[in-house]
């Protein structure tokens, strides 16, 4: 196709001159201001087993957020028996996440059947027994739907986990489920473990609720919770004077008048009076209007916010607040606004998370890989490399000459890509390598044999490649489609393998084939050589 030599030259000048641009921000990482904005800002980010992070194993607790749901149907259910004037004596979630209905007759069974039909195709009567002329049914939800919400939870919560790790900053994380309920995360180059499970594992449930000023809180503080009210804890305060912090409790009405789920935006901002950090919070459109009504409705009454069950203040509504925003102010670091700022952008999670596996890769163990990763990659090149000028003469220095552009080019696609470099993905850079000088030594068999024959250096290198080429092809193929499915249901460290090898292959067939067929073709056909040197 390309049977000019100065245009193949120019190809792989630009395929090389390309690779070193996308490789220098990678290799030399303080470049001078002056000509910093000129590189691109892509480059080879380390894997979790070389620069050091976190390796994190969750369970998701979907056992809690079906008790939310099956509330919410018992709840529905009540609704509906009451309109359609079914008469009942009690409607209530039971601990094993049944509900359970008490009715006066058989009769109501039937209205009860034909409401379940009707709006709750996801119940279903589990058992119904007939004691003192009261009809005692449990309905529970269908497997299959408890399957899908199951599977459902565990998605968003993995959904909502890689936002707020996008969010903190996180480069190349790894973020996989495992199983029916685990999600396996890998947190590269994470110094501060502390701060990222806290961030990863807040559910972050925002809700406002009133504060109950109707009842005394110390009475309700010696047990006498009133009906319909709740008490919570405030977030700990430090003391004016002392600094110690201390608890405080809210004695709030039960009723949720408004949930995180309505929040646009969240934001860091530091007050003018204190100088200290809070979040502002902007609710979206629907939000806006509730949060409208909310205030206006209890002008001068107390507006608990609270997150994850903790109240953060309890502001008095002074007029009628418009426009959708709010602030949630509290003893927060800067450091602190900011992850829950992040928490609340990303959303909350659907149900609790529980670490069952935690561990920190130290940077010395990372840094001591790089060392013996790199040492292996250049022992492994000056070998290759001795073997092939020892044999094959100065067609072996060709080949040299091609093995290094292989790395080149490998590695600046890598950087192109913004891939991950692991301990695994080195081991594929000296599988390359092999693979690299292979292809040439079978060129460089072939033109032998043709040379044995009597044929001449040109005829020779042409019959060499035609000849070697089927086979180079097909063994570089079979395992680039090994490599395709490494990647594609490989998790982790593999993945990364995969990945540099996969690469490897292409760039390799590339500087074997086309790169060194430049170098022959230009000494055989322009200096028409009596003698080939391999």
């Amino acid at each position: 196709m390309f049977q000019s030599i100065k245009l193949r030259v120019l190809i792989a000048a630009a395929v090389v001159l390309a690779s070193a641009y996308f490789l220098l921000p990678s290799v030399v990482p303080e470049l001078p201001a002056s000509v910093k904005n000129l590189f691109p800002k892509n480059r080879i980010h380390l894997g979790l087993d070389l620069q050091g992070g976190m390796h994190l194993v969750l369970e998701v607790d979907t056992a809690k957020a079906l008790e939310g749901t099956v509330e919410r149907l018992a709840n529905s259910v009540k609704d509906g028996l009451m309109e359609k004037r079914v008469r009942f004596r009690g409607v209530e979630r039971r601990p094993d996440n049944t509900i359970g209905i008490e009715l006066p007759s058989r009769e109501a069974r039937a209205d009860l059947e034909k409401l379940l039909a009707e709006q709750f195709p996801d119940l279903e009567i589990q058992s119904a027994d007939l004691a003192d002329g009261r009809e005692k049914v449990v309905l529970r939800l269908r497997e299959k739907r408890v399957a899908e919400m199951k599977k459902s939870i565990v998605d968003q919560s993995l959904e909502t986990i890689r936002n707020r790790v996008d969010q903190f900053g996180v480069t190349e994380p790894e973020i996989i489920p495992q199983g029916e309920d685990r999600i396996l995360i890998q947190l590269p180059g994470v110094k501060d473990p502390k701060r990222a499970v806290d961030l990863i594992g807040k559910t972050a449930l925002l809700e406002f609720k009133l504060v109950d000023e109707e009842h005394s809180l110390e009475e309700a503080l010696r047990g006498n919770v009133p009906a319909g009210s709740i008490l919570m804890k405030g977030a700990r305060e430090s003391g004016e004077r002392s600094g110690a912090r201390r608890d405080t409790w809210y004695l709030l009405k039960e009723r949720t008048l408004l949930t995180g789920q309505s929040l646009e935006n969240a934001q860091v901002k530091i007050s003018d009076r204190f100088g200290e950090p809070y979040v502002a919070i902007k609710f979206n459109a629907q939000g806006a209007r509730d949060f409208d009504r909310i205030t206006g409705e209890n002008v001068n009454r107390r507006l608990a916010i609270i997150l994850d069950g903790v109240v953060y203040s309890a502001p008095v509504i002074k007029e009628r607040i418009s426009g959708g925003d709010a602030q949630i102010t509290g003893a927060f670091t800067t450091e602190e606004a900011r992850d829950l700022a992040i928490v609340l952008r990303a959303g909350s999670l659907p149900a609790p998370v529980k670490i069952l596996e935690q561990r920190t890769v130290g940077p010395s163990l990372g840094q001591d890989s790089i060392d013996k990763g790199i040492r292996s990659v250049i022992i492994g090149m000056i070998l290759v490399g001795l073997f092939m000028v020892f044999y094959y003469r100065l067609s072996g220095l060709v080949a040299i000459l091609a093995l290094v552009l292989n790395i080149v080019i490998l590695l600046g696609a890598m950087a192109l890509f913004d891939a991950t470099l692991t301990l695994p993905g080195i081991a594929g850079i000296v599988l390359t390598i092999g693979m690299a000088v292979d292809a040439n030594v079978l060129i460089f068999e072939r033109a032998r044999e043709e040379l044995r024959l009597g044929k001449t250096p040109r005829a020779a290198i042409e019959a060499g490649y035609a000849r070697a080429f089927l086979t180079i092809l097909d063994t570089n193929v079979t395992t680039l489609l090994a490599a395709v499915f490494l990647f594609q249901f490989g998790t982790g460290p593999v993945k990364g393998f995969a990945v540099t090898l996969s690469i490897g292959i292409i760039v390799s067939m590339f500087t074997a084939i086309f790169v060194t067929r430049i170098i022959f073709d230009h000494v055989t056909w322009n200096r028409k050589i009596k003698a080939l040197s391999i």
